[in-house]
């Protein structure tokens, strides 16, 4: 069985078309499509991290609220730019968040993506040191970060504290067990993969790769994972990684699919530029559920992942999106041997 999961980058605007018209409309509806993902069955709620825009950017107040309003769902990010945190702040937030929703966080994080502002994070005080660049910093960040959520104390006490004191060092609180196992990178190419699974963490991959073989772009993330596994074999860890993939999947079974995504059906890959590099962006998938499934089938890269997150427009309101996750469980899913 396949996890399946929906991931919202929580766009709004004042847009007469948009049931998102504010930052408040978008956090109070994501908690709601949580909610309704769960009854419906499915098995998480991911949300992207932008700053300076409008979308989602601080993930620890939406995702403690998910947690507490929901018992099973997975909840998690897709991902956090480490630029611009400070790690262990951050670990702070994630240990409470875990906590919270009682050991469902999933957390992604990255070396960020292409930003809305000039070198945004130093607005945020994090400045790459001489000789190092922003995504040094960034995977810097999450070094630390994975560290200090391990537990071990590091911080000297002081010898007159305000209350008791444990012996030795001390370390971030609060601490939840396993979180460490639950974090996941965000990689954009077959080497950032492999340095992925050296570092021991899980493999989120999303419906773009920042490198282009001329290969179609389901086959070049299938390497990319498979690239990840021989790398995770080869650093002896004694766990099974996770991985993930996102992919844009839309079932017609209704006059409102067909007129938000019947123009879709013919798509395909799309190759850009991304920061000066070449970039393959994988295809939108639309069509009545028969062809989808064909479809997917065919696609190396959903087949080789344990984890599918479906990217869901946030701003056609929850009862669409509840529809749209809704007609992949029941339509899809179990045709795929994924249900």
């Amino acid at each position: 069985m396949k996890s399946i999961g929906f991931l919202s980058f929580g766009h709004w605007s004042d847009s007469p078309h948009s049931k998102t018209r504010s930052a408040a409309d978008t956090l109070t509806q994501s908690i709601e499509l949580a909610v309704a993902a769960e009854e419906l069955g499915a098995d998480g709620a991911y949300f992207r991290v932008h700053h300076f825009a409008r979308q989602l950017a601080s993930p620890f107040p939406l995702l403690a609220a998910i947690g507490a309003r929901t018992s099973r769902i997975e909840i998690g990010t897709g991902v956090i730019d480490m630029r611009y945190e400070n790690p262990l702040h951050m670990a702070e937030d994630a240990g409470a968040t875990d906590l919270i929703s009682g050991g469902r966080l999933q957390l992604g994080m990255s070396r960020g993506s292409p930003e809305q502002v000039i070198e945004g994070y130093r607005y945020f005080g994090h400045v790459p040191p001489e000789g190092m660049s922003d995504a040094d910093m960034a995977r810097q960040h999450a070094e630390v970060f994975v560290q200090v959520i391990g537990g071990e104390g590091f911080a000297e006490p002081n010898p007159r504290p305000m209350f008791p004191n444990p012996p030795g060092l001390l370390p971030i609180e609060p601490q939840s067990p396993g979180l460490r196992e639950r974090i996941w990178w965000g990689a954009g190419t077959r080497a950032t993969a492999e340095w992925t699974a050296r570092q021991g963490l899980n493999l989120m991959s999303s419906t773009l790769l920042t490198e282009d073989t001329g290969v179609p772009f389901h086959r070049l993330q299938a390497e990319q994972v498979q690239r990840f596994r021989d790398a995770w074999a080869a650093a002896g860890h004694d766990r099974e990684p996770r991985v993930s993939v996102s992919r844009s999947i839309f079932a017609l079974v209704d006059d409102r699919d067909r007129a938000y995504f019947g123009r879709e059906t013919h798509s395909s890959d799309q190759v850009g530029h991304i920061d000066g590099s070449v970039a393959r962006f994988g295809k939108t998938y639309a069509g009545e559920p028969d062809r989808l499934i064909e479809e997917l089938k065919a696609d190396e890269a959903v087949a080789a992942a344990d984890t599918l997150l479906l990217t869901v427009p946030n701003q056609l309101g929850v009862d669409y999106n509840a529809h749209v996750i809704e007609s992949i469980l029941t339509h899809v899913a179990p045709a795929l041997g994924w249900r």
